[in-house]
C-alpha cells in the first residue's frame, strides 16, 4: 500500500509539471514583459488570447509620468498598422483593440516611454487571438478529465515499471477518461470556440486534436497487447507517448481566420 501511495504522488508531480510547462509554452498564454528604468522594474503581461464581442483592452501600470502607443493590424494581412495613443489613467496606460471574428487575429506592437530618455517597446509583434465564449459548464468538465487522463497515464506507467498486477485497470480506465475528456468533450469546446467539432485527421492538422488523438490510439495498441499476454512494455510506452503529447505547448497549430479568404483553416 504505502508503495502504491508513492506511485500516486509520483503521478501526481509529473502530471502537474508536464500541465505547467505546456501551460506557460502555449501560444495564447500572456506574455510577460518586464521594462527596466532607473527608479522602478515595470511587469505586466501582454494577452494573447480573447473572447470574441468586446474589445481586448491593454493595461500597463507605468506610472503617472508615463505615455505610450500601441499599433495593430490583422495578422497575415497587408493592413497598415492602426495607431492609438495610449490614455494614462490612474497611473496606467491603457488602450483598446477591436473584437475579431472566431479565430480571428491580430497582432500588436506597444510603445513607452517612461522618461524623456527611457523607452521601451515589445521585441516583436504579440498576436492575439480571439475565440467564442465556451460555457464553463463544458470547459471545466474537459480541463479536468484531460488532467485525469494524464495523471492515470502516469500512473499506470509507474504501475508497469514495478510490475504491479493492476496495470490493465487503470490502462482501460485511461483510455475511457481520454475518449471522454478528448474524443468528446474537447470537440465541444472546440465547437464553441470555433465552430467546427473536430480539427484534426483526417480533417486538419490542428495539433491539438491530433495529439489527443495519438495518445487514445497509444493506450488502446498497449491494451491490445496485453489482453491476452502481459507485455508491460507497451504501457510504459503508452505513457511516455502521452506525457510527450501532452507536454506540446497548448493551442500549436490552432484554428486561425485566413482574412482574404474568410475560412478558418487549422495547422
Amino acid at each position: 500500500m504505502k508503495k502504491t501511495w508513492t506511485f500516486w504522488l509520483f503521478a501526481f508531480l509529473i502530471t502537474i509539471s508536464a500541465a505547467y510547462y505546456q501551460r506557460i509554452t502555449g501560444p495564447t498564454y500572456p506574455k510577460k514583459c518586464q521594462i527596466q528604468s532607473e527608479n522602478k522594474t515595470v511587469t505586466f503581461k501582454l494577452n494573447r488570447s480573447s473572447e470574441t464581442g468586446k474589445n481586448l483592452d491593454i493595461n500597463i501600470p507605468v506610472g503617472k509620468d508615463a505615455s505610450g502607443y500601441l499599433f495593430y493590424k490583422r495578422f497575415k494581412t497587408h493592413d497598415k498598422w492602426t495607431i492609438l495613443e495610449m490614455k494614462n489613467h490612474n497611473d496606467t496606460l491603457t488602450a483598446s483593440m477591436p473584437s475579431q471574428p472566431s479565430a480571428g487575429k491580430l497582432q500588436y506592437i506597444v510603445r513607452i516611454k517612461l522618461h524623456p530618455q527611457d523607452r521601451w517597446e515589445t521585441e516583436s509583434p504579440v498576436v492575439v487571438r480571439f475565440k467564442d465564449n465556451v460555457p464553463m459548464w463544458i470547459l471545466i468538465p474537459h480541463i479536468l478529465m484531460m488532467f485525469l487522463a494524464m495523471f492515470f497515464s502516469n500512473f499506470t506507467g509507474l504501475l508497469a515499471i514495478s510490475k504491479h498486477n493492476k496495470q490493465m485497470k487503470w490502462a482501460i480506465i485511461t483510455l475511457v477518461v481520454t475518449f471522454i475528456g478528448g474524443l468528446i468533450l474537447g470537440p465541444v469546446v472546440q465547437k464553441y470556440a470555433f465552430g467546427e467539432l473536430w480539427t484534426g485527421v483526417p480533417l486538419g492538422w490542428d495539433l491539438t486534436d491530433n495529439k489527443v488523438l495519438i495518445g487514445f490510439i497509444g493506450w488502446l495498441v498497449a491494451i491490445g497487447a496485453n489482453w491476452k499476454e502481459e507485455r508491460r512494455g507497451w504501457f510504459i510506452f503508452a505513457a511516455i507517448l502521452t506525457l510527450i503529447v501532452y507536454s506540446i505547448p497548448h493551442s500549436m497549430f490552432g484554428s486561425e481566420l485566413d482574412y482574404n479568404t474568410g475560412i478558418i483553416k487549422q495547422g
